[in-house]
């Protein structure tokens, strides 16, 4: 049977230069390519995916660390960046942390991707020092996706949560709104990514440019899952007096605060009006206003990027919008800062402006 060494020896090229030509990748020039392609096809030969990678030194893989995914962002981000790596090639190696601190601590502290994978992905992944550390050894290009998983010299891809929280929040504002309550992330959730923070925190901002003071007893803390915005919407009713709109910190929260003040009696949005953000699959029918952020084109973008250093066929990728970062290691190019993708805001039914009375 011909194998991978009887090509290489025919075009008179390595085995690693036959392996990158096969698999089309851009590093080989265009008479290298014709040559392999020639050998190959005098010798019979059929390609093996694992012996091609092997004749590399690389495994052809990237690791993909997701916190859950069966949230509706990981899973549309993983798929989109599969997809992006299929193109090119590569295998995506999925670790779904599902909140179990032993699989946190195998995948991130031991050292469980070494030889493994030639490339990692953070999603929404902050890492712990420990956690940083391990992977610096390991020497993996990489990137993150979300705020706060930054990695220091790592390029990272997110949205501006800030900005995006501030405008959804301003939609309401606009509206005539001036009781907004909150439903966000909890702090002490065993996902440990910060989105929640930031959208808070442009929360606040549109608040006080309006001249209203954050009322702590209109923010609630819960998951960002639809049970979480159910029981944060109960529980915000539950306080007395109910606010007049509620700005979700995700979709899925959203839909749950809707569930909620149905059962409540309460109308959408002629007693409460809602907003969320992400544009999730569902919203639309749900009729839904959101701020849409994108995710599939995040994990897009990320798996470029990230098949850039590996030689991989990068498609091009769009205009980038850099926003400085704070003194020190910075990710992706150190005179730049985070990729940030915009979002816009996408008005439906289930905002509009407070009852008269």
């Amino acid at each position: 049977m011909t194998k991978i060494d009887d090509v290489a020896r025919l075009a008179g090229v390595s085995t690693a230069t036959v392996s990158r030509a096969l698999r089309g990748l851009p590093t080989v020039s265009a008479a290298t390519r014709r040559r392999v392609l020639a050998a190959a096809e005098q010798l019979q030969y059929a390609v093996s995916p694992n012996a091609s990678r092997l004749a590399g030194g690389r495994t052809a893989t990237v690791a993909v660390v997701v916190p859950r995914i069966t949230r509706w962002f990981f899973g549309t981000v993983v798929e989109a960046v599969e997809e992006t790596l299929q193109q090119a090639g590569y295998d995506l190696l999925l670790y779904n942390l599902g909140g179990r601190e032993r699989t946190r601590q195998r995948v991130l502290r031991t050292a469980n991707l070494h030889k493994r994978v030639d490339a990692v992905m953070l999603v929404a992944t902050p890492l712990r020092p420990a956690e940083l550390a391990a992977l610096a050894a390991l020497g993996l290009p990489g990137v993150t996706i979300s705020s706060g998983s930054e990695v220091p010299g790592w390029p990272c891809v997110r949205i501006d949560d800030v900005a995006a929280a501030r405008t959804a929040t301003q939609h309401l504002l606009d509206l005539g709104h001036r009781r907004i309550a909150h439903i966000s992330g909890d702090p002490d959730d065993e996902l440990a990514f910060t989105t929640h923070l930031d959208r808070r925190r442009g929360y606040h901002e549109a608040l006080r440019a309006a001249g209203i003071d954050p009322d702590p007893s209109l923010d609630i803390e819960s998951q960002f899952t639809v049970d979480g915005g159910n029981l944060a919407t109960a529980e915000l009713l539950a306080r007395g007096e109910p606010p007049t709109a509620i700005f979700a910190a995700c979709d899925e929260m959203a839909m749950g605060a809707i569930s909620a003040l149905r059962d409540a009696g309460l109308r959408v949005p002629q007693d409460v009006s809602i907003i969320g953000i992400d544009n999730h699959d569902l919203s639309g029918v749900l009729g839904l206003s959101t701020m849409v952020q994108p995710a599939a084109e995040q994990g897009r973008l990320a798996a470029r990027i990230l098949l850039d250093p590996l030689g991989g066929r990068a498609l091009p990728a769009p205009a980038r919008r850099v926003v400085p970062g704070p003194p020190g290691p910075q990710p992706g190019d150190p005179a730049s800062g985070p990729v940030i993708l915009p979002t816009r805001l996408v008005v439906r039914d289930s905002t509009g402006p407070p009852r008269a009375d």
